[in-house]
């Protein structure tokens, strides 16, 4: 029977070649946008080098102080914060801790480069799992022994020393002081803001005060924990270490700080407010979008479906005069509805992968590389899925109450 609702279908869209192509660029051009959403969020949430390990991982990137009076600060915390209170936590096997990325400008034979630096610890190596392409990072000794040495991106290593060369051993110079190069490792994508730098030293060279012992800073922290089962643990130690901290003078009355999975921390510091994470506001407008998005291409199909039906009248009438039933034909269209969904989201996967390349291809998105994998395929077949036969109920239903006589008359 689906054998011949096929052969059917592929004549049927042979014969209104003008209705065919209309439909199939509604449906590949839908899809083509979807898929293209769907890589990047599955690029910016997923794990993925050098954060391979975001199941069993929590992250803090801030800190938020309120009073009575509304006023508000939020800011990333700071290095007293994560190494004064957070390393006391008995759940994190190991606590990467870095600083936001910050911009300088480093010289060359005359020639002004702009770069990107961050500070870390020495545990940030073991949490994060960076391709070293030559060398190796820093250890607690070295940090511990104020030793001057960085870690730099292959980018970094091309614009400084040139392509080609062992840079190991060799020396650079960030904010007038200068590092001695003990590794190089592949780029990471700028999308990845608490990850990316292109050059990494250690904490111990920041210029902060020792002595200052404040809340908020620029930094941020990854907790780790040896199984994914024990999140859930080390989250509630966290709110239970935090709920403690005293608060930072009279001028506040609360204060907010959270150990987040990566999606609900990105989500958070988009939507939040106060406790909520925005994670309800997130799904509804992401919701609205889809619904909104997909409304109009489900409108526009189902009228030229109404029209193919139209068109089809006289078949429906002969049809139901020598005895097909009704709940026949309405299967037979809804198949060949979704069968047509399915070429233009072959066609739409096609073109979408032809532009994800263009885009690796192209550097707007520095080091990122987007990709149409499994839990992006398998949403794209569900979307045809629903697509088609949403799009299919209501004709079908039209199709399947017109009566023989009036079928006949129409053609």
């Amino acid at each position: 029977m689906l054998k011949n609702y096929f052969k059917i279908a592929i004549a049927v869209l042979k014969r209104r070649k003008f209705f065919t192509f209309i439909s199939l660029f509604g449906i590949s051009f839908t899809l083509i946008i979807l898929i293209i959403i769907a890589a990047f969020f599955d690029h910016l949430f997923s794990a993925g080098y050098p954060d391979n390990k975001r199941e069993s991982s929590l992250y803090i990137d801030r800190i938020i102080l309120q009073n009575e009076k509304d006023w508000n600060i939020t800011s990333p915390p700071s290095f007293y914060f994560l190494d004064h209170f957070v390393s006391r936590l008995s759940t994190p096997s190991k606590i990467a801790i870095s600083s936001n990325f910050k911009s300088t400008n480093i010289y060359i034979k005359n020639k002004k480069l702009p770069i990107t630096y961050k500070y870390t610890n020495d545990q940030y190596w073991e949490v994060l799992e960076y391709e070293f392409l030559e060398g190796k990072s820093y250890n607690k000794q070295q940090i511990d022994n104020g030793e001057r040495v960085a870690v730099i991106s292959e980018d970094a290593r091309n614009k400084y020393f040139g392509t080609g060369d062992q840079v190991t051993g060799k020396y650079i110079e960030v904010e007038n002081r200068q590092y001695r190069v003990i590794g190089v490792v592949k780029d990471v994508p700028t999308s990845l803001p608490h990850v990316y730098a292109e050059i990494y030293l250690p904490y111990t060279d920041a210029k902060t005060n020792a002595a200052d012992k404040s809340l908020t800073g620029n930094f941020n922290a990854i907790l780790l924990t040896d199984s994914k089962n024990d999140v859930k643990k080390m989250k509630e130690e966290y709110q239970q270490m935090a709920s403690k901290i005293p608060l930072p003078g009279k001028d506040y009355d609360r204060m907010y700080t959270f150990a987040d999975s990566y999606l609900v921390g990105y989500i958070r510091s988009i939507f939040g407010q106060g406790k909520d994470s925005g994670l309800g506001t997130f799904y509804a407008t992401i919701s609205i979008f889809l619904f909104l998005f997909l409304l109009l291409p489900t409108i526009n199909l189902v009228n030229i479906n109404i029209s193919r039906i139209m068109e089809r009248s006289s078949e429906i009438g002969v049809r139901k005069a020598f005895g097909a039933s009704s709940h026949t034909l309405v299967l037979q269209f809804i198949v060949e509805n979704i069968i047509l969904t399915f070429l233009g989201g072959a066609i739409g996967i096609a073109i979408s992968i032809l532009l994800i390349n263009i885009f690796n291809n192209s550097e707007i998105l520095p080091n990122a590389q987007l990709s149409i994998n499994g839990t992006v395929l398998f949403y794209t077949i569900l979307a045809c899925l629903v697509f088609g036969t949403l799009s299919g109920v209501y004709p079908a239903w039209r199709m399947s109450r017109m009566m023989v006589v009036n079928a006949l008359k129409a053609s």
